[in-house]
């Protein structure tokens, strides 16, 4: 075991006897100190801390009365600040411009669920070389025929190993099954990516939720496949057949029409079966809105290029669905039953992870993660659950016991904030600095 590595643990096991030992040996340390720390495992606060950060892991974690400096280390004032540790994106399909927008606003980690091939290729190049945002990507979806991407592998009736084979191939680290995939093939899914180590995320439309769950998706998209699962499955099914924003245009008018009684009771069963949802309220939120015009005034746009505001169009996207000025109203409608089904979720023992779906149309990269932790906490979710939303239970999705936490062998990712989020979620944008694995991102 290093010195290092002695040390930390030695720590631990003095804290847990109120004992205080020296300090490690200082060479390459670096002490972030005088700050408060968010643990968001405990949902405590220590306030005047330290932090000592070395080789890109956090050594330890403690107050000044616990944690002495090691002679040599590199200090780092934080007094008045807070730190939480960094931001998950659990659903995200970035442009390269992205990248930068998702450091900047306090986003480590990107779990991209389709970029396709060139582009994700492009992406995981540009993030090494920046470093960072930490990508996890599912390359391209899975899709039944007629796919409603071109860039999506197809999968049928008897071809889910080799569907999942080929992403698998490509450096896909999740699988993402799309809309048109039933029962049957999703259930051939699940088995193959299993068989391959891969978990599933799902954006549902002719699979539901509970049934989705069952069969071992790891995380459900955009609340997809609630409806369907509360007795709406035959009007949605044909509406999902039709093509995709038919299927969304019903799939969000369908919220307003739920028995809250059967929605309260689908939350429930559905927390007990362990999937984690990803809701993106903030993509649910903006769509409903598209006829207000505060919408394209958020100042979360101006980091956006004008290229790709360009290349949103929104005017056509809206064309394109078929929507009028009498759709929004409906879909705004909708919008307090879903957050009733995520704070019933929460409540019941299930996790919810931030997710932004940008970078499509008016979801931009990075500040769509602390517009999601925000809408969470006007859900009902208290600031705490909201702020494990984006750290801790990303994380738990992920499979990754080193991030979302600060903590002795946790990855240093990490934000300086200026403001308490426990006391007021919206002082997440009061970002600082942001630590990517150790190293201090420049702005």
């Amino acid at each position: 075991m290093s010195s290092c590595r002695w040390w930390a643990a030695g720590l631990a096991a003095a804290l847990l006897v109120g004992c205080r030992i020296g300090p490690p040996p200082g060479e390459g340390v670096e002490a972030l100190v005088g700050a408060t720390v968010v643990d968001v495992v405990s949902g405590r606060e220590t306030r005047n801390s330290i932090i000592l950060i070395r080789d890109g892991r956090i050594l330890a974690v403690g107050s000044r009365d616990e944690l002495g400096v090691p002679t040599g280390a590199r200090q780092t004032d934080l007094a008045g600040r807070w730190v939480v540790p960094g931001f998950i994106d659990a659903h995200a399909h970035l442009q390269p411009w992205g990248l930068a927008a998702s450091l900047a606003h306090g986003v480590t980690t990107v779990r991209d669920l389709h970029a396709g091939e060139p582009l994700a290729r492009e992406l995981s190049s540009m993030a090494r070389a920046a470093g960072g945002p930490r990508l996890v990507q599912a390359i391209a979806m899975v899709d039944a025929p007629p796919t409603t991407y071109p860039d999506a592998i197809a999968v049928d009736a008897s071809g889910a190993t080799a569907a999942v084979d080929r992403a698998a191939a490509l450096g896909a680290r999740w699988i993402k099954a799309y809309t048109r995939i039933t029962p049957e093939v999703m259930e051939d899914v699940v088995i193959a990516a299993r068989a391959r180590r891969l978990p599933v995320a799902a954006h549902l439309g002719l699979t539901d939720a509970l049934v989705a769950a069952g069969l071992g998706v790891r995380s459900i998209e955009h609340l997809s496949g609630i409806p369907e699962a509360i007795g709406m499955a035959d009007e949605l099914e044909a509406a999902h057949r039709l093509g995709f924003f038919q299927g969304w245009t019903a799939f969000a008018q369908s919220w307003s029409m739920l028995d809250t009684l059967a929605l309260d009771r689908l939350a429930r069963e559905l927390a007990a079966t362990g999937v984690i949802l990803v809701p993106t309220l903030g993509l649910h939120d903006t769509f409903a809105r598209l006829d207000d015009s505060a919408v394209y005034r958020s100042a979360a746009l101006a980091s956006v290029p004008d290229s790709a505001q360009a290349n949103w169009n929104v005017p056509g996207m809206i064309a394109r669905a078929g929507w009028t000025r009498d759709d929004f109203p409906i879909f705004r409608a909708g919008r307090p039953l879903q957050d009733r089904f995520v704070r019933t979720f929460v409540s019941d023992g299930g996790f919810v992870a931030t997710g932004t779906d940008a970078s499509n149309q008016l979801l931009v990269p990075g500040a769509g993660v602390h517009l999601e932790m925000e809408l969470l906490v006007l859900a009902g979710l208290a600031p705490l659950e909201a702020l494990r939303a984006a750290t801790l239970h990303g994380a738990t999705l992920l499979m990754a016991d080193t991030l979302g936490r600060l903590q002795p062998n946790a990855v240093a990712d990490l934000v300086v904030l200026g403001g308490d989020p426990l006391a007021d979620i919206r002082n997440t944008r009061q970002v600082v600095r942001v630590m990517a694995a150790g190293r201090w991102i420049e702005p």
